[in-house]
């Protein structure tokens, strides 16, 4: 392959400080329309019936469908390392709906 064909293929990504750091979700709310899926991380604290999102996430569908594919063969590869990942309550659904109301456009 040549030195031109590398550099078509190499992106250079770059990463500041404060988002390094990362922000802490245990809650995701997604909702989608016909263009776009939108995806909210949260915090939830015990006792607490209010909770802040922190980020918010909008894919192209395409871009989505790319996301769970990397996030299951992600999964894999921990599952393959750690053990399986145990399902919340010992179910397939979690506590409470994780989907969010449909954005109008």
């Amino acid at each position: 392959m040549s030195e031109s064909n590398d550099n078509k293929n190499h992106l250079n990504i770059e990463i500041s400080g404060d988002v390094a750091t990362g922000i802490y979700s245990n809650l995701t709310l997604i909702a989608h329309s016909q263009g776009e899926f939108i995806m909210d991380f949260l915090q939830v604290l015990p006792g607490l019936p209010k909770a802040q999102v922190k980020s918010r996430v909008i894919l192209t569908p395409e871009n989505a469908k790319r996301l769970l594919y990397a996030l299951k063969d992600n999964i894999r590869k921990f599952e393959a390392n750690n053990g399986p990942i145990k399902e919340p309550r010992g179910e397939n659904l979690p506590p409470f709906p994780m989907t969010g109301p449909t954005p109008e456009a």
